[in-house]
């Protein structure tokens, strides 16, 4: 019958789908046990412990005789071309300059200028080429490890320096043969101005456009980057004719910068000729160029000018200077570390107050134990002295009386027999003691109570045992 049929078929869907339901559970059961079971992951090991690493403050070195080329520059009329060098200028020479010839004269020159190697450009008194035409300070800039140069030039009115832009394709420098490079620039990216006189190669400052490197002439030299200039208000060019301004400048410098060991905050001017004036700390200065006459600036795509031959320039260091440069505590150096083992003492001494004092207090010898004794500490007399210098030193376990009382002999001597008649014979003085005393004299060492000796409790020999039968059979 149909209704037969379909309640078989009900009854099977039903057992069908009670045994999926049986078999889910057995699944959500079995994974559950399975992650219950399952052994979590071990944590992440600590970190390991962070190492003492000593980093020594620069230790400032008095500069070596310098190789100088010292030229006269015949400045350009117009901002000549950008080029690109691998190694940053050298530390600025001292160079003063003398009066002024006329009112306006300008002083030109007194910075590294680029002629196949960095040669010095010598200042000098110059007039403008025509009226109106200002001075433009050199262009240096750190970008991407190369110094980006511009020489200083002349600007025709109403013209402004643009420092050349990001992305621009700048030609490389032309090297002469045979130049050693020096080390690449040691600063923050940007424009800067060649470090102080006497300070490390390669270490530049950072400063505005338009600064003139003068105006660290008087600055200590410097053993690390740190220095900088701020605070000023140069325009990018500058007519000496109509400025009767002197604006400053300010040069700063943490301590661990300089090689003196202390922080700088000068207020400078601004101006070259001003700035070249002030009496430098390292005097490094700057040979007379060998030929009066001048050489072309440097032009990308022109041949190089001939060069004289170098000088040598010996910087005079003070000797307070150099006696710093000696230690690097004066600089801010960080101590060295103590070893593993002082370092552990320490770190006990801290912790525990009485290992301090054993550490620090060393035991005493036993020969010195009946020093701190203060019945064994008064005075003797002479007689007791020498009496105690023959007398043979008592064992250490026989100084105590009482544990000597307590503890019997295991055999003791029979007393010596008087014989009828004999009188006991009288024991000898000691030496140092009189057999017979003044009246009115007491006896030295009546006063205090017996000192203990191992005459007290004398100490049986090894054969008296063997001697006690034979006097007994006697």
């Amino acid at each position: 019958m149909p209704w037969i049929e379909s309640s078989r078929t009900r009854q099977c869907f039903d057992h069908l789908t009670q045994g999926n339901r049986m078999k889910f559970k057995i699944a959500l059961l079995s994974s559950a046990l399975l992650a219950a079971c399952a052994t979590p992951p071990p944590p992440p090991p600590p970190p390991p412990p962070r190492a003492y690493v000593e980093v020594a403050a620069p230790v400032y070195e008095p500069p070596p005789p310098q190789p100088v080329v010292s030229v006269y520059v015949d400045p350009p009329l117009v901002e000549p071309a950008p080029i690109a060098i691998g190694w940053a200028p050298p530390p600025l020479l001292v160079e003063a300059p003398p009066p002024p010839p006329f009112p306006a004269a300008v002083w030109t020159g007194g910075f590294w200028e680029w002629q196949g190697t960095w040669v010095w450009a010598h200042g000098r008194w110059a007039g403008p080429p025509q009226p109106g035409y200002g001075w433009v300070q050199p262009y240096y800039e750190n970008r991407g490890g190369s110094v980006i140069f511009i020489t200083a030039h002349w600007a025709a009115p109403g013209v402004v320096f643009t420092p050349p832009a990001i992305g621009l394709s700048i030609s490389a420098a032309v090297v002469l043969p045979g130049i050693v490079a020096g080390p690449p620039p040691i600063g923050p990216s940007g424009v800067f101005i060649p470090a102080p006189p006497g300070s490390r190669l390669g270490i530049i400052v950072p400063a505005p456009i338009g600064t003139a490197p003068a105006v660290v002439t008087s600055a200590p030299p410097v053993v690390a980057a740190g220095m900088r200039v701020q605070n000023t208000t140069i325009n990018n060019v500058t007519n000496t004719t109509n400025n009767t301004t002197i604006n400053n400048v300010t040069v700063v410098a943490p301590a661990s910068a300089t090689a003196t060991g202390q922080a700088v905050n000068a207020t400078v001017p601004a101006q070259a000729h001003l700035a070249a004036a002030l009496p430098p700390v390292v005097k490094a200065v700057a040979p007379e160029p060998a030929s009066a006459k001048a050489i072309p600036a440097f032009v990308p795509g022109h041949p190089l000018a001939s060069l004289p031959p170098a000088q040598t320039v010996h910087a005079v260091v003070p000797a307070t200077l150099a006696r710093q440069g000696a230690t690097p505590a004066a600089n801010g150096a960080r101590p060295a570390a103590p070893p593993p083992a002082a370092r552990e003492a320490v770190r006990l001494q801290s912790e525990n107050p009485a290992a301090k004092e054993g550490l620090a207090k060393p035991a005493a010898p036993a020969n010195e134990k009946a020093a701190s004794r203060p019945e064994e500490n008064r005075a003797q007399p002479a007689s007791e002295k020498a009496e105690s210098a023959q007398r043979p030193a008592a064992p250490e376990k026989l100084a105590e009386p009482k544990a000597a009382e307590k503890a019997p002999p295991k055999s003791t001597p029979k007393p010596a027999v008087k014989p009828e008649g004999q009188p006991l014979a009288k024991a000898a003085p000691k030496p140092g003691e009189n057999a017979e005393r003044r009246p009115g004299e007491k006896a030295p060492g009546a006063a205090r109570p017996p000192a203990p000796v191992s005459k007290s409790v004398p100490k049986p020999k090894e054969n008296e045992g063997a001697k006690e039968p034979k006097k007994a059979h006697e």
